[in-house]
């Protein structure tokens, strides 16, 4: 196959779409992803614990990796890859060079953190995420959007800028810019520590995350869903892995955004709280830094990313049609979108760890880890959030998408190709838990199979007491649910706006340019008042003089090349209009510039 970084293949070729002929577009965006998956696919697997380095440049004292090969980062690349061939099919109606392009290179950008052996080369594709995600939210074009998308530039160029500070002190501090394990052991580690936290959607960082995945297009948001917290995920797990610190942030992130899931109305932020939600059982696995706990992080985003896909593609196949995605606004297009809400609940199924389900084989293993290493606290908090999660993504998405009350909308199916993507990862979201299994994509030892650590004993999912309780758990969780209900408990659904955080960053923002435009731009004021009322003749004298000496030695020069009156004075007139607008001729000027340096280096030299 092709011998470049899996990053590379995607990033250039995404640079010929915006020249590419419609007709072909459709044929050329998923050809790429699939080259690149087939490239991946050819690249030896190395064993357990085993790395390889491939791609090296020699950049001034560094060395750039952009291949470090090993089973993390191969079990990274795989489902990324997955993914984009999915997404890719998701949106081939849409014919749109920018969500495209955004796209095309938004995974590779991914890729190429997964395979960044440096932290250099980590850091560049690190900061193309933030561009690509924001030309997903710009896709959708609409006011609402173009804001989002600011604000998330915003936001992620402060993050970059931490990351970016902490990489230096880092390097000034261990002389190397090697990208493995870091740890909190110095103020470089810290801060590289929050930068990776901030896309991570840590908690009281995490507003961007709910802010502006509801804006991006129907197709954009399932690449940002995907790509910006799982690097997040894969390089906390590279270079903090059993950081305590996470254990709590994790369970924090498992357990707040349940909440406001349970309030919101708008149906594509229920399932961004649902993705925080989800992150922080990943997170919860980085800090046990065990074996099986790193394992059942890479195979819970692998899940994760495949029917969070799935939820976010059926949903916006509803809005595609309909044009709303709110609770209040959505009820009965069951009737006229029956696949897509098979498909829908099937996603809720799976994220909602029913076994026979590709979350049943993935969440558990973490919180496995966390029973073994006797986190019992931590434990009962993945349980409670294992049960919210039924309420907000189980039921509450395909109950008020596709069923409720009846609004009386019909609409058409989804197209065609959005029907194949959702089949995909339908099946793929059913496939990868079945048992006793193990073809490419089928049974959950294919799965485990491409995990990073190898344990001494065999994890199994499908024990009698795990699938019991599993069983119990969300019955439980579902009678409760509608005992609330019946109670009067359970929030209604209704047209709202829910604060997060994110209003003391606004409000925050806004007190800070109050302060800083009246007391800044007061002493400016206050100063022009004050030297332009005692020294205005001269500042008069330095901006209208230097002027009219440039011109008039301009005309001398013009003179002693023998022009005429007339052409004297129509040259004149052009130089004091170029003069009032402080442009000037360019020769002149060199040559003025040449005299004042031959006279500056006459100076130096006499001295």
């Amino acid at each position: 196959m092709i011998d470049l970084p899996p990053a590379l293949i995607l990033i250039l070729g995404a640079l010929l779409i915006p020249v590419l002929p419609k007709r072909a577009l459709p044929f050329y965006v998923v050809l790429l992803p699939v080259i690149g998956f087939a490239n991946l696919l050819s690249i030896d697997v190395p064993g357990f614990g085993e790395s390889v380095l491939r791609w090296q440049v020699s950049f001034l004292d560094f060395e750039l990796t952009f291949g470090r090969i090993d089973r993390f980062s191969l079990l990274f690349g795989h489902i990324f890859s997955l993914i984009t061939v999915v997404a890719f099919i998701y949106i081939l109606h849409t014919r749109d060079r920018l969500e495209y392009t955004s796209g095309m290179l938004y995974a590779g950008s991914a890729l190429g953190v997964v395979f960044a052996g440096d932290l250099l080369t980590l850091f560049v594709f690190w900061e193309l995420l933030t561009l690509c995600a924001a030309g997903c939210t710009v896709a959708r074009r609409t006011k609402r959007s173009y804001q989002a998308a600011l604000r998330y530039i915003i936001m992620h160029v402060v993050g970059g800028l931490v990351l970016l500070a902490g990489i230096i002190l880092y390097i000034a501090e261990h002389k190397t810019s090697t990208f493995g394990h870091i740890g909190l052991n110095s103020p470089g580690s810290w801060l590289i520590f929050l930068g990776f936290g901030l896309n991570c959607a840590w908690p009281f960082l995490h507003t961007w995350l709910p802010d502006t995945y509801p804006e991006a297009s129907v197709g954009g948001v399932v690449f940002m869903a995907t790509f910006t917290t799982k690097t997040a995920v894969y390089v906390l797990a590279r270079g903090f892995p059993g950081e305590p610190v996470l254990l709590w942030i994790g369970a924090a992130m498992a357990t707040f955004p349940i909440f406001y899931a349970v309030l919101e109305n708008d149906l594509r932020r229920v399932l961004a709280y649902s993705l925080i939600n989800q992150v922080g059982f990943m997170v919860v696995g980085i800090g046990l830094g065990t074996g099986l706990s790193i394992n059942g992080t890479g195979a819970h985003a692998y899940c994760h990313i495949l029917y969070k896909a799935l939820l976010l593609m059926s949903v916006g196949a509803v809005m595609y049609r309909t044009g709303k995605s709110k609770a209040t606004e959505l009820g009965g297009v069951f009737r006229s979108m029956p696949i897509s809400c098979i498909f829908c609940c099937i996603g809720a199924a799976a994220i909602s760890a029913f076994p026979l389900f590709s979350g049943f084989v993935s969440k558990s293993m973490i919180m496995s880890s966390a029973a073994e290493q006797h986190q019992v606290f931590i434990w009962f908090v993945l349980l409670f959030a294992s049960a919210g999660v039924l309420h907000h993504a189980g039921i509450k998405i395909p109950f008020f998408t596709f069923f409720g009350h009846d609004t009386g909308i019909r609409v058409k199916e989804a197209p065609t190709n959005m029907l194949v993507a959702m089949a995909i990862a339908a099946f793929l979201c059913i496939s990868l838990s079945l048992p006793g299994i193990k073809l490419p994509w089928v049974g959950y030892e294919y799965l485990y199979s491409l995990l990073p650590n190898q344990l001494e004993h065999a994890y199994e999912p499908y024990t009698t007491a795990h699938v019991i309780g599993q069983f119990l758990l969300l019955m439980f969780s579902a009678l409760a649910l509608i005992l609330m209900m019946l109670a009067g408990m359970d929030p209604p659904e209704r047209r709202c706006t829910n604060l997060d955080f994110d209003w003391f960053y606004r409000r925050g923002a806004q007190a800070f340019y109050g302060a800083m435009n009246r007391s800044l731009n007061g002493i400016n004021a206050a100063v022009h008042r004050f030297t332009f009322a005692r020294l205005g003749s001269l500042f008069t004298f330095f901006r209208e003089k230097p002027g009219w000496l440039f011109v008039k030695l301009q005309l001398a020069c013009y003179a002693l090349l023998a022009w005429n009156p007339d052409q004297l004075d129509a040259k004149e007139k052009e130089l004091y209009r170029d003069s009032r607008r402080g442009t000037a001729t360019i020769g002149i000027a060199g040559l003025l510039a040449v005299v004042l340096f031959a006279w500056f280096f006459r100076l130096l030299d006499k001295s």
